[in-house]
């Protein structure tokens, strides 16, 4: 079989999702092609057409990424109960004729953080601040609520955030405001702050989600889920004030192996797929 998989998107020039995807045909002995769909944002006949593709079996599975998280939702037939409740999918594939959307950020992101956490997992509070209420942020909410951690969210539109937060009621979590996160960094304890927004990606590499001149508490520990550039001006700083500090490539390659078995029922070697983009 030739599996013919891709990537919706917009922009998507700086994807490293082909190369991943071409090391886990590869390592698995499958024949196929990843490609890049940059679909703007209000181009919502492209999207038809291209889950068209899906349908006809022309097209083997898709991830999705900014800004189609969401809108890529009316479209399908059905989502899982993960992609249902974040309200987020990044992963589409055909079953029983059923376009189906899922969601593998969540189960990505946890296993990275776990990884990123290793031997201090017994001496962290499972405090976290997560910067930003995108389809990411969705994702990483749900993972961290499910896994027993205490979850702040600091969003800049507050009432988009409770529209997802409604789900997660009987859970350990709040909202506070964008605008007063150095005062709660400063004031609380959180033990890890996950970045969750697009500031510092490329091509905006000087940008972050933080004040340039925030001291951060010590003994925190950062995650961006940024992954281009390898090292961002988040984690940067972070590391300069001798904090652990990682960015998104390993959640990038943990998710994209789990959307490769979806597709292809075969479980790629992390090692390899993370070599293919190091």
């Amino acid at each position: 079989m030739n599996y013919l998989l891709g990537l919706i998107g917009f922009p998507l020039g700086h994807s490293l999702s082909p190369k991943i995807h071409a090391a886990a045909l590869k390592a698995c002995g499958l024949q196929g092609d990843y490609s890049l769909f940059p679909i703007h944002p209000e181009d919502t006949q492209s999207l038809k057409d291209l889950l068209v593709r899906v349908r006809s079996g022309e097209l083997h599975g898709l991830n999705v990424t900014i800004p189609h998280k969401q809108n890529v939702i009316p479209l399908l037939d059905e989502l899982t109960p993960l992609a249902s409740m974040t309200r987020a999918v990044n992963t589409i594939y055909l079953r029983k004729n059923k376009l189906i959307g899922d969601n593998t950020d969540a189960p990505g992101f946890l296993l990275d953080l776990k990884k990123f956490i290793g031997d201090r997992k017994s001496e962290i509070d499972k405090s976290v601040l997560v910067l930003g209420s995108g389809g990411s942020s969705r994702a990483v909410v749900y993972a961290l609520l499910n896994d027993g951690w205490n979850v702040t969210i600091a969003a800049r539109r507050i009432e988009h955030a409770k529209l997802f937060t409604r789900f997660f009621t009987h859970y350990p979590l709040s909202l506070i405001e964008y605008s007063s996160v150095t005062q709660n960094l400063s004031s609380s304890s959180f033990s890890i702050l996950v970045n969750t927004t697009p500031l510092g990606m490329l091509p905006n590499i000087d940008q972050s989600p933080l004040p340039e001149d925030t001291i951060l508490p010590p003994d925190i520990m950062i995650y961006d889920l940024i992954y281009n550039p390898r090292e961002t001006k988040l984690v940067r700083n972070a590391r300069a004030q001798g904090l652990s500090a990682t960015t998104g490539l390993g959640m990038l390659v943990e998710q994209a192996a789990l959307a490769f078995e979806l597709w292809t029922g075969h479980n790629p070697p992390r090692e390899i797929l993370r070599a293919s983009v190091e």
